[in-house]
C-alpha cells in the first residue's frame, strides 16, 4: 500500500504524519511531534534567531530519515505563520529543505485555514449544519465557518499561544492584570469579525490542534470536563492559572513541560474566543492542518484537486474569455509536449502552464493596457485555495511575462530551482499567445518545435508564414525580446 506524508512546520511544534492509502481511505501509521517553539525565536526586527533555526533543523533531520522511503510526489511540507513573517525565512527554508530532502511550501493564512477545515471535516460526522472550527496555533489563530467538506468563510488572526505567551508571560509570572491584558489583546484581534461569526447561525463549535487539545486534557485530568471543553471548565482553568501565579507552579496533571511555557497565552486566546463568539461548549477534533495537507495532496492526483477548482472560479470571477483561454491553453500544451523531455519539464510544470494559459488575461477586467502587469498583481495578492505562496508567485510571473519586454529581473526573484522550468514555460506561453492572437478557431496549423543549442526552432507548413505576415512580424519582435535573455528563437 502506498505511503504519503505531511509535515506541519508550526510556530510552536513541528508535526510529521505518515499514512497508508487504500481504496481511497487513509490510515495513519506514524506520527511524530516535536516542540520547537519557532515563534519564540522571532526577534523584534522580524529575524529568526540562530538558536531557533538550529532547534528546528535538528528536528527536521530526524523527520528526514523517516521520509526517505516516501516518493517526493507524495510528501507535502507546509510552513505557517512564523515563516510567513520571518525576514530571513528563505535562509531557514533552504536549510529545512536540505534536512528533509523535500520542498517547503509557505502557505497563506487563508490557505492554512482551508487546510485545517479539510482535516477537521474529514474526521467528523457531517450533520449537514453550519459549523465553526477554531484552531489556536503558535503564531496565528484560524476561524472557519463551513458545511460538509466546504469552508464558507475563513480568517487567520495574528495571535497564537507562543506569541501571546512571549508578549505577556515571558518571565513566567501570571497575574490577573497580565491575563486580562492578554485577553483584551485577543478580543481586539477578534473585534472586526466577531459579530459576523457570532450571528452566522452555526450549530456546533469544533476545536483542533495543540492548545485546545491541551486544555481538554487538563480539564479531563482535573475532572472538570469529559470529551468537550465547556465554558465552566475553561473558567476553572483560568482560576487555577491565577492561583498558581507562576508557570513553573502550574498544578495541572496531563500538561507536558513543553506545553506549560505557552499554556497561559493559549488559554487567554481561548477565553476570548468563548466570550467574543458566544461559545458554550467546544467539541474536539483530532484532525487539523497535517490531515488537511494529506487529503489535499491525495486530491491533487484526482478530480478533487483544489487548485483546479480555484482556477475555474477565477476564470468565472474575472470574466475571462474562455474560448480564447482554451485556444492558448491547447496551443501551449501542444508545444509543451514536444519540448518537455529536452527541457526536463514535469507533469506539475504542465499544470502550471495550463493554469497560466487559462488565467493569462485575468488583468483584462482592469484594463487591456498593461493587463499582463495587472494580472500578475491579482495573482500575487488574491487568496488562491490549494496554492502555496511560492506557487502563486510562480503563476503570477508566468502571467506577467506572457507579453512585451521579458521581465528577467523578476524571474530572479523566484526560487532558484523554479527559475529554469518557469523560464521555459513562460516562452511556451508567449509563443502560444502570439500564435493565437487572431482569436479564431482553426486559424493556426500544428507547429513543430524543437530545442537546439541556445534556444528553440519553430517549423511552420510551407508558405504559411509568407501568407500570414502579421504572425511573422510578431515572431520577429518576439525573437528580439528574447535576445535580451540570451535565448534564441528561430522559425521557418
Amino acid at each position: 500500500m502506498p505511503l504519503a506524508a505531511a509535515v506541519d512546520l508550526g510556530s510552536n511544534s513541528f508535526h510529521l504524519l505518515v499514512v497508508q492509502e487504500e481504496n481511497g481511505q487513509i490510515r495513519p501509521i506514524d506520527r511524530i511531534k516535536e516542540s520547537v517553539r519557532l515563534a519564540a525565536g522571532l526577534g523584534a526586527d522580524g529575524t529568526l534567531s540562530r538558536d531557533a533555526m538550529e532547534r528546528a533543523v535538528r528536528c527536521l533531520e530526524r523527520f528526514g530519515q523517516r521520509l526517505k522511503p516516501i516518493p517526493r510526489s507524495r510528501v507535502r511540507v507546509a510552513g505557517t505563520n512564523t515563516l510567513r513573517k520571518a525576514r530571513n525565512a528563505s535562509e531557514f527554508i533552504q536549510r529545512a529543505e536540505n534536512a528533509l530532502g523535500h520542498s517547503v511550501d509557505v502557505i497563506s493564512g487563508h490557505e492554512e485555514a482551508r487546510l485545517i477545515y479539510l482535516g477537521v471535516a474529514h474526521g467528523i460526522q457531517d450533520d449537514g449544519g453550519l459549523r465553526l472550527v477554531v484552531d489556536i496555533g503558535g503564531g496565528s489563530t484560524e476561524l472557519i465557518l463551513g458545511r460538509g467538506l466546504t469552508p464558507e468563510r475563513m480568517e487567520s488572526l495574528f495571535m497564537g499561544c507562543v506569541s501571546m505567551s512571549t508578549a505577556f508571560f515571558a518571565d513566567g509570572t501570571i497575574t490577573p492584570s497580565r491575563l486580562r491584558r492578554a485577553e483584551l489583546e485577543a478580543l481586539r484581534e477578534l473585534e472586526p469579525i466577531a459579530a459576523v461569526y457570532r450571528s452566522a447561525g452555526w450549530k456546533k463549535a469544533i476545536g483542533s490542534s495543540g492548545t485546545i487539545l491541551a486544555v481538554l486534557e487538563v480539564a479531563q485530568a482535573e475532572g472538570w470536563s469529559t470529551n468537550v471543553i465547556t465554558a465552566s471548565a475553561l473558567k476553572k482553568i483560568v482560576k487555577a492559572l491565577l492561583d498558581a501565579q507562576r508557570i513553573d507552579k502550574l498544578p495541572f496533571r496531563g500538561l507536558d513541560e513543553d506545553r506549560r511555557l505557552v499554556f497561559p497565552g493559549g488559554v487567554a486566546i481561548l477565553s476570548a474566543l468563548f466570550s467574543s463568539l458566544g461559545i458554550e461548549s467546544l467539541d474536539i477534533s483530532q484532525g487539523a492542518l497535517r490531515e488537511g495537507l494529506i487529503y489535499d495532496l491525495l486530491g491533487r492526483n484526482s478530480e478533487a484537486d483544489s487548485r483546479e477548482k480555484t482556477v475555474r472560479n477565477l476564470v468565472e470571477q474575472f470574466r475571462i474569455d474562455v474560448r480564447q483561454a482554451d485556444r492558448v491553453e491547447k496551443q501551449a500544451l501542444q508545444l509543451f509536449g514536444q519540448v518537455a523531455g529536452s527541457c526536463r519539464l514535469t507533469e506539475e510544470d504542465r499544470h502550471f502552464l495550463s493554469w497560466a494559459a487559462r488565467l493569462h488575461e485575468i488583468g483584462m477586467l482592469i484594463s487591456y493596457t498593461q493587463h499582463h502587469k495587472h494580472g500578475a498583481y491579482i495573482l500575487d495578492h488574491i487568496d488562491m485555495p490549494g496554492f502555496s505562496l511560492r506557487d502563486q508567485q510562480r503563476l503570477a510571473f508566468l502571467v506577467r511575462s506572457h507579453r512585451r519586454k521579458y521581465p528577467k529581473g523578476e524571474l530572479l526573484r523566484l526560487r532558484e530551482e523554479d527559475r529554469m522550468p518557469t523560464f521555459s514555460l513562460s516562452i511556451l506561453l508567449r509563443i502560444a499567445c502570439l500564435l493565437e492572437r487572431g482569436r479564431q478557431d482553426s486559424l493556426v496549423p500544428r507547429i513543430a518545435i524543437a530545442a537546439e543549442e541556445g534556444g528553440w526552432k519553430l517549423r511552420f507548413p510551407t508558405n504559411w508564414l509568407h501568407e500570414h505576415p502579421l504572425t511573422k512580424a510578431d515572431l520577429e519582435a518576439e525573437a528580439a525580446y528574447l535576445e535580451a535573455t540570451e535565448f534564441r528563437l528561430r522559425f521557418e
